[in-house]
Formats: structure tokens, sequence, C-alpha cells
């Protein structure tokens, strides 16, 4: 039996806000062993050319990601939910071992079990280069902070 990871479907507005904040959260933390228990064992990601399959394969997806992806911080933003499923666009910026700073945006499509864990998640991700001086997100690594603002905000 999977334990449970509140919220859990059907979602309302304000549970899939949590749930999208809750993601971030632990995004933002850069700990793959951290970030793949949201997931369930046989998890199914499209993330860019990568199609992991279950979560071993999302944590080595993971820490290499966060190996190229250096100073990373991501926002993301509910945009819609039904039942079972989020979607939700997003924004992380982060820089490259040669100190060339990137934003990267796109847009996930989550579908989760009955106990609210992430068995689908599809990404389409654009990486536009950026000047150090054109980045938004300067709160230290880790959470966002609450009175940061968010995408819209920003005007992202």
């Amino acid at each position: 039996m999977n334990a449970s990871r509140l919220p859990v479907p059907p979602f309302t507005r304000e549970t899939a806000i949590e749930k999208v904040r809750l993601a971030e959260d632990g995004w933002n933390s850069r700990d793959p062993d951290r970030v793949v228990l949201a997931y369930t064992e046989d998890t199914r990601w499209r993330n860019r050319a990568d199609f992991p399959v279950g979560r071993d394969a999302a944590r080595q997806l993971l820490q290499r990601k966060w190996t190229r992806e250096l100073e990373y911080r991501l926002i993301k933003e509910l945009w819609a939910f039904d039942g079972a499923r989020i979607g939700v666009r997003f924004a992380y910026e982060w820089r490259d071992d040669s100190g060339n700073w990137f934003r990267s945006h796109g847009n996930e499509n989550w579908e989760f079990d009955e106990n609210g864990l992430m068995h689908t998640r599809f990404a389409s991700i654009n990486d536009q280069p950026i000047a150090e001086s054109d980045r938004k997100f300067h709160w230290p690594q880790g959470r966002r902070p609450d009175d940061h603002p968010g995408l819209s905000d920003l005007g992202l």
C-alpha cells in the first residue's frame, strides 16, 4: 500500500495550487532522493529528449540535471486542473559551469494516482540564454520565499 502524498485528487483550485507549490519546493531542494518520493514507483516522464520510466530513472535524470544546471531556482504556476490532472507553467534560472546564464520556460502536464503520487509527467522546455543582469530569481538557493513574486507578477 502506498502512503498518501497530500493533497490527493480530485483537486480543487486551492489544493491544485498547494500541489504545485509543494512540487516547486521539492524541486528547489535539488535533492533527487527527496523529489522522486512524490512520484509513483512506475512513474512515466517526458523531459526534453529523455523518457525515464520509474523512480530510479527519474532520480538519475535529476542527478544529471542538477550537476549540469548550477544555481537552479524555479517558479511554478498553476495553469489548469481537472480531477486528477494538473497543468503547470514554469520558469527556472540556472548557469552552466562556464558562467553562462539561462532562463528555461515550459509547461508540464501531470496526472496523479488516488494517493496523490504523480504517475505521469510530460514536460516541454525551452532554454533562453540571458545576461546575468537579466536574472529575476535572486533568493538564496532552496525554497522560494513566500513574498517573492510569481511568474505572472514578474511578467514571465
